[in-house]
């Protein structure tokens, strides 16, 4: 299952439709129909759609007359415009544009970020309890509004490595590898709920015999919006696997069936909380909490979307190799996206 997970996962990349580009066609239908006022709303979203978030920020300062900043996209296209050699034919150019300008179409997901220093307060035998741990989290768009609902489809890949930094050849003790591909709907009916997202995901650790771990999931999750407040309850489903199959056949105990996200903003300080329990109330109640603090940076060490970072976790599963392992840890480093 999780080779076709992989398999569709890099196929969806590979024949993605760029959003942009389906926002653009349905704006240029509707001027042809003479539908002006829908043609103007969308090719302002496709204009939208074509600025990443990074330069959103910079074109923001920019408005300033007190910044006069050139994007960062803008930079590289001039590079390319300007200094780069044009061959006779179009499309060898456009390639060649794509490839000096790196306009991929991959957006931040999850929030990415490094902790050069995190320390486990549980000090095992098997591992220096000083270790580095970094997240890289990447989205690509590939269709919008296909079901006539403003929904999105997107597919994501979220890595998360834990590097043993303090030991001697400092290797990696474990990296978890989550792609996934998921349709967010937006709700407009409702003052508190702003959206739902279903995703199929797939997790595991990639590596063999008795230390491999993975998993299957279908989950379900909502945003729901109080003032500064954001409220995400996510349930899943566990997808089945052969039991000669099964490296981890009781994760079910330990992540248990869903989590909850806790999302409160404050000036320039975001505030995260995840809790997730087993909802089991006897001794075998098994749980996690982590918290995440990304905070402005002093002025001189200060760059656009980077914050400061502190994460605290305590319970189960902060890794796939420990998820019935228990761990209470604390780091400190730079987040580059929230």
């Amino acid at each position: 299952m999780k080779y076709i997970l992989i398999f569709l996962f890099n196929l969806i990349l590979l024949n993605a439709a760029d959003d942009f580009t389906n926002i653009y066609t349905k704006a240029q239908s509707y001027e042809k129909e003479g539908n002006y006022k829908e043609a103007m709303l969308l090719y302002k979203k496709a204009a939208d759609a074509k600025i990443s978030k990074e330069d959103k920020y910079i074109i923001d300062l920019s408005n300033n007359e007190e910044h006069k900043v050139q994007t960062f996209t803008k930079m590289k296209s001039d590079f390319y415009k300007n200094y780069i050699d044009k061959t006779n034919d179009k499309e060898t150019n456009s390639n060649l544009k794509q490839m000096i300008t790196g306009d991929f179409g991959l957006y931040p997901y999850k929030k990415n970020y490094l902790l050069p220093t995190t320390y486990d307060l549980n000090k095992t035998s098997d591992r220096d309890a000083f270790e580095t741990s970094f997240q890289i989290s990447i989205e690509k768009p590939i269709l919008y509004d296909f079901f006539n609902l403003s929904e999105s489809i997107s597919a994501a890949y979220t890595q998360k490595s834990f590097w043993q930094t303090s030991s001697n050849s400092s290797p990696f003790r474990e990296s978890n590898y989550k792609p996934e591909v998921f349709v967010q709907f937006p709700y407009e009916k409702s003052s508190t709920l702003k959206g739902l997202k279903i995703a199929l995901m797939h997790e595991s650790n990639g590596r063999n015999d008795e230390d491999s771990r993975s998993w299957n999931r279908i989950y379900l999750e909502s945003y729901l919006q109080l003032s500064e407040l954001f409220v995400i309850p996510r349930i899943w489903y566990r997808i089945p696997e052969k039991s000669e199959d099964d490296d981890n056949p009781d994760i079910d105990k330990y992540y248990g069936y869903g989590d909850l996200n806790l999302l409160y903003a404050y000036k320039k300080h975001n505030f995260e909380l995840m809790l997730r329990n087993n909802m089991r109330l006897n001794s075998q109640n098994k749980g996690a909490a982590e918290l995440n603090w990304t905070f402005p940076l002093p002025e001189f060490l200060s760059t656009p979307n980077s914050y400061g970072f502190l994460q605290i976790f305590s319970g189960y599963g902060n890794s796939l190799i420990d998820y019935d392992r228990e761990s209470h840890k604390i780091g400190l480093g730079i987040a580059f996206s929230r």
